[in-house]
């Protein structure tokens, strides 16, 4: 109800606005918006634009990712320890690549000669791979282990230990060229991960991987030619260092003996955060992916806090440990 209230001095009878509630407080009707209401206000576009500065940042690293040489070579790497293997000689296949593909009598071919040597030099490489472990029965620790040290020999050798530079333009167009915004290696990439999971999980090649990732003897008692699929696996992983070895040459413009240091590491480690088992068997391209990016991120952050090579190695080898372990865990928990 209302009331009316005198002022001091007995003058008269003052309205009051408001309304007294049934527990005798009064209610303003007519009150303006205070600073709560402000305040709120900006604190919801601060929220907004931290959300975006964030989303800004993620694909900053999504594309120094996917522009990365290292992704396509973890194609090759994801189906070699699927299948039960493992490659140790992917950084020095790279830089071989690189060497031969810019030697001044490659680059007289031009783009087309170039691309193509890369490509044939991965994968001979990986042939050779190949061979000696299926037939040749000598494990692939030891045969990887050997061709990193022979490949890497043989790029300081044909490139007298100096860096080639590249003459040919079109050629370090590759790294520069970019298609509705976005950069070509993107795309290389793109097709490169979309050919790797067709071939994975929508064919006869996939499905024998697994098998014999699994169980090589049973794999070989239901009919399988594991010996020639173990060789086309490491082909493949050497096609992915040739396609690799084009991307890093185009980038740097140039091809040198030290091209690809410790991506073996950078692979494997990529992988095994992807969640693909190191025995072999189960493993995921898209999950490897993901590793790359993960991976590539916690590289880029030891870049920015400035320390040194050596802590990096060091953290590498740890995060490795780790993501084996927790692996080793999963699989302890998720058996009955």
């Amino acid at each position: 109800m209302s009331r009316q209230t005198s002022p001091p001095g007995g003058s008269g009878p003052l309205p009051v606005t408001g309304q007294e509630s049934p527990a005798g407080s009064v209610r303003q009707t007519g009150a303006a918006p205070g600073k709560g209401g402000r305040a709120s206000f900006l604190g919801h576009m601060g929220r907004v634009r931290n959300l975006g500065l964030f989303v800004v940042l993620a694909l900053l690293c999504v594309i120094g990712a996917l522009t990365s040489d290292i992704g396509v070579i973890t194609i090759g790497q994801t189906f070699i320890i699927i299948g039960g293997g493992i490659d140790l000689s992917v950084g020095a296949i790279v830089a071989l690549a690189s060497v031969w593909c810019t030697t001044v009598a490659t680059q007289s071919y031009g783009l087309g000669g170039m691309v193509f040597c890369a490509l044939a030099v991965g994968a001979v490489v990986g042939l050779v791979n190949g061979l000696i472990i299926a037939y040749g029965n000598i494990v692939a620790f030891i045969t990887t282990i050997a061709m990193m040290a022979s490949a890497r020999g043989l790029a300081e050798r044909i490139s007298d230990r100096q860096s080639q530079v590249v003459t040919v333009e079109s050629f370090n167009s590759i790294a520069s060229t970019k298609w509705l915004g976005i950069p070509l290696l993107v795309y290389i990439l793109a097709v490169a991960v979309l050919v790797g999971w067709v071939l994975l999980n929508r064919t006869t090649f996939g499905r024998r991987t697994f098998a014999i990732g699994g169980n090589q003897e049973a794999a070989r008692l239901a009919g399988l030619d594991v010996r020639r699929h173990t060789v086309v696996l490491y082909v493949l992983s050497g096609l992915c260092c040739g396609i690799a070895a084009v991307m890093l040459t185009a980038r740097t413009t140039s091809g040198a003996s030290n091209l690809g240091d410790l991506y073996e590491l950078d692979s494997i480690a990529a992988v095994i955060i992807g969640g693909t088992l190191l025995t072999g068997g189960r493993g995921s391209l898209v999950g490897s992916i993901l590793g790359v990016l993960v991976f590539t991120t916690i590289t880029n952050i030891f870049v920015l806090n400035n320390l040194t090579t050596d802590i990096q190695q060091i953290a590498k080898g740890l995060i490795i440990v780790a993501a084996v372990l927790v692996q080793r865990r999963g699989r302890r928990t998720a058996t009955p």
